[in-house]
Order: structure tokens, then C-alpha cells, then sequence
């Protein structure tokens, strides 16, 4: 008897010593809140991302690991796990990509019970991914701009697309590298709506006389702004009003041509180890609650779920010039490659060095600081 009982805890040490987990009765391994912790692929600011953590463990006890990476590296590092993925979920980020991780089958369709809470354009995500992705959140884009610097560059705010390639503004605008961004690719496509595709990148190369940077991350022209060290950002509506939050002296300006937006998205990685935890964090980023957090940290995104209240502050989408856009059309994995590689044949190859960094290019003026917080 003592023997067998040896045998069975050496066997369960074993057991254990190797990765064994419990089985259901068809052989799979089971799936429980219990695991270890939930391995979550971040793309919306640092601070989102931890807080958004804490509050999930609290109301469920799932740990949550968290990994901050802008969206265009996301995608890039779901496609180099996808043999063996290490992440369970992907949140935040533009859709754009998130639609291209659909479209390559790294993500797992999940019809959340909460999708039917969300606003249409929300829903529409969910629609052109058969439910692999979610809306999470609006964002709007625009300019950002420093008054006081240009004043004294005897130029005045842009108002409109067209403003940001006049003399004015040489050296003065920062706008992120679509490699990298899913903000600068969200404006690549909002430009070719607007204006056509030939007449868009036209208006790129036109502009790159003026831009000193283009940023690894979406929010790092932004900052720049804030802090002096650029005239005119790029960027989304809703990260202007956080750095205005902050006390930071700075513009918000929508084109008068009209803009495009983004639909944040979240989706669970195909192959996820703790996929009961995912669908459960899906859930919980999608309802009132979840999209409380944001707010906690002075992020104005307008929320997806129609329950959900709107931080005070937040750009109203209502009240802006906004395009149809087509996020089917330019979320399409081979309308987005084709047309970030037209932008790195065109617009990136006339960039000394690396254009996808934060760091200071030989020919610019001193960046902004790296930041932990991408898009």
C-alpha cells in the first residue's frame, strides 16, 4: 500500500513537473478562472492598459499580465506566435489591424452577449470579422496644435488638411510612420477617401517637406505638442484633451475637409490557453463597467456600449465633419498592406535612417521622448 501511494505522488509530481493539466472527459485540457493569469497584448496608453488590469482581477480574481505594444507590432507579434500564441487577448488598438489578424485567422470568433449593447458603428467591426473582433471605442482624428509656438514662427493653428503642407509649417509637423501606427495608417486611409488615392499621396509628399519626425507611436506627436517641441501633431482628438488634462496648453482641431475615425477593437488570439478567462475579459471590456476605466486614467475615448457613460471632455463624433468610413474596404489586409507599402515606396524611402523610431533622425529637430504608451 505504501508503495502504490509513492508511486502516485511521484507520478503527480511528475505530473506537474511537466505542464500537466487537468482533462475533461474528452481529453481536452480544461480551461478555468483559475489559470495562472491571463496573457493580454495592450494597444491602448500604459496607464489604460494597467488600470483596466487591477479592475479585472478584482471583480473576477484572474491575474493579468499585461504587454503594451502599438497596434502595427501586435499584429506583428500575433503573426510570429501564431504556431504557439503566448497571448489570450488582444485589446485596444485601431481595427484596421485587428481586421487583418481576422482575415489571417489569428484570432478566434467569440459572439459576446454585450456586442448587442454597442452602437452600430461598433456592431460593424464584429459584422466584417464574423465576430473575431469587437468595438471598444471611438476615436476621431485631427490636429493637435501649439499656438503659442507657432505664434512666434508667424504662423497661426491649421484648419484644415491642405494648411499642413503650406511653407509655414516647415519642420513644425509630426505625424506617425504607418509601419508602426495604426494611427497613421487610419489617417493614409482617411486622406485617400477624401481626395482619391493619387491626389493623397500627392498631398503626402507635399507634406513631408514639413514633418520632422515620424513617430514609431501614435500618441508621441501628441506629447510633442504638449511640449513645445512641434507646432502641429497628427493624431487623435481624444489624446489632445488628455494632455490638455494634464495642464498642457494645446489646440484641437478638426479638418475642415472632414476626418476619419477609428473603432478600437479587442479580439481573443486564436489557440488562447485560458480561453474561458478571455471570453470573460471580452465580456468585461465591453460592458458599462469595463469601459468605466478609461476615464479613471484621463482617457477620452467615446465608448462602445451605449449604457456605457461618456467621459466628460471627450470629442463629441456627433459634432464633427465626419467621413463614411470604410472599414471593411481599407480594414482589408491586402488594401492595407498595398497601401503602406505605396507610403514606404513613396513617402518612407525619402527618410534618412529609420523612419519607424522615436529616436532623433540625423536631419530633424530633437524628438519626442520614447513613449510607453502607443497606438
Amino acid at each position: 500500500m505504501y508503495k502504490k501511494y509513492m508511486m502516485l505522488a511521484l507520478s503527480t509530481a511528475m505530473l506537474a513537473a511537466c505542464g500537466g493539466k487537468p482533462e475533461t472527459a474528452g481529453g481536452a485540457a480544461a480551461t478555468t478562472d483559475s489559470a495562472a493569469q491571463l496573457n493580454v497584448l495592450c494597444s491602448v496608453q500604459a496607464d489604460w492598459c494597467n488600470a483596466a488590469a487591477v479592475a479585472f482581477e478584482k471583480k473576477t480574481g484572474v491575474k493579468v499580465a499585461i504587454t503594451q505594444k502599438g497596434s502595427g507590432e501586435s499584429l506583428a507579434q500575433l503573426n510570429a506566435e501564431s504556431a504557439n500564441p503566448k497571448t489570450d487577448v488582444w485589446y485596444g488598438g485601431t481595427g484596421d489591424p485587428h481586421i487583418a489578424a481576422a482575415e489571417r485567422n489569428l484570432t478566434e470568433a467569440y459572439d459576446s452577449p454585450a456586442n448587442a449593447e454597442l452602437h452600430p458603428w461598433a456592431q460593424e467591426i464584429a459584422t466584417i470579422t464574423g465576430n473575431k473582433t469587437h468595438g471598444v471605442y471611438m476615436g476621431v482624428l485631427g490636429f493637435g496644435a501649439n499656438s503659442e509656438l507657432l505664434t512666434k514662427k508667424n504662423a497661426k493653428a491649421p484648419g484644415c488638411w491642405a494648411d499642413l503642407s503650406k511653407p509655414e509649417y516647415k519642420g513644425e509637423v509630426q505625424i506617425a510612420n504607418p509601419n508602426s501606427s495604426g494611427t497613421a495608417y487610419v489617417a493614409i486611409a482617411t486622406l485617400v477617401q477624401l481626395m482619391g488615392e493619387d491626389k493623397a499621396f500627392a498631398y503626402l509628399k507635399s507634406l513631408h517637406g514639413n514633418v520632422s519626425q515620424y513617430t514609431k507611436s501614435g500618441t508621441a506627436p501628441i506629447k510633442a505638442v504638449a511640449r513645445g517641441e512641434t507646432g502641429v501633431s497628427v493624431s487623435f482628438l481624444q489624446d489632445a484633451v488628455t494632455e490638455q488634462q494634464a495642464g498642457f496648453k494645446l489646440e484641437t482641431i478638426v479638418p475642415c475637409e472632414g476626418t476619419g475615425y477609428e473603432v478600437g477593437g479587442i479580439s481573443i488570439v486564436k489557440g488562447a490557453r485560458n480561453m474561458d478567462a478571455a471570453k470573460k475579459f471580452v465580456d468585461w471590456a465591453l460592458s458599462p463597467e469595463g469601459q468605466a476605466v478609461g476615464a479613471t486614467v484621463k482617457q477620452f475615448h467615446t465608448p462602445s456600449n451605449t449604457k456605457a457613460a461618456v467621459p466628460a471632455g471627450a470629442p463629441d463624433p456627433t459634432k464633427v465633419k465626419l467621413i463614411k468610413y470604410d472599414l471593411k474596404k481599407y480594414g482589408a489586409e491586402v488594401e492595407r498592406k498595398r497601401l503602406i507599402a505605396r507610403w514606404s515606396d513613396e513617402i518612407g524611402s525619402l527618410v534618412k535612417d529609420a523612419p519607424a523610431t522615436d529616436a532623433k533622425p540625423a536631419d530633424a529637430k530633437a524628438a519626442a521622448p520614447a513613449e510607453a504608451a502607443k497606438k
